[in-house]
């Protein structure tokens, strides 16, 4: 596949290298991630979402994560924060859709209060979650722009 280039707006800027873990339908934050929740796994971060069939059970530790977007209750700002205190989560969102705003409440907050940075890029637009599949390298700018490919 050729190199394509998408722009979005950058949330929490950053530049990685990496390779895309990509979930079609909105990835819930709070049901993905319980058993690093409630049983303090820290060892890997296997999906739990039974709902989520492009990515349960594989391990979301230190990914970039591409979905439209993030949803869920009210706890997903804090299972952000707790994820990243218990070094799983991912290193990297890119939304192709809004931002919400618990989940970027949370990923703010983490950023400001603890220092601790997830990337997380939005409005990357439809087209880019059409091509970006698991496994694509992906280079993300610090100015929103991502390289899939």
């Amino acid at each position: 596949m050729a190199k394509k280039t998408f722009q979005g707006r950058p949330v929490l800027s950053g530049n990685l290298e990496g390779k895309a873990l990509v979930s079609k339908q909105p990835l819930n934050l709070t049901g993905s991630f319980l058993k690093n929740m409630f049983a303090g796994e820290t060892e890997s971060a296997p999906c739990t979402d039974s709902a989520n069939k492009d990515l349960y059970g594989k391990d979301l530790k230190g990914t970039i994560i591409c979905t439209p977007q993030t949803v869920g209750s009210t706890m997903g700002a804090g299972t952000i924060m707790m994820l990243s205190e218990l070094g799983v989560g991912p290193q990297a969102f890119l939304f192709s859709s809004h931002i919400d705003s618990i989940s970027a409440g949370g990923l703010i907050m983490d950023d400001i209060w603890n220092d601790r940075r997830v990337i997380t890029i939005d409005l990357l637009g439809d087209e880019f979650l059409e091509t970006v599949k698991t496994g694509d390298p992906i280079v993300i700018r610090e100015d929103g722009t991502v390289e899939v490919g």
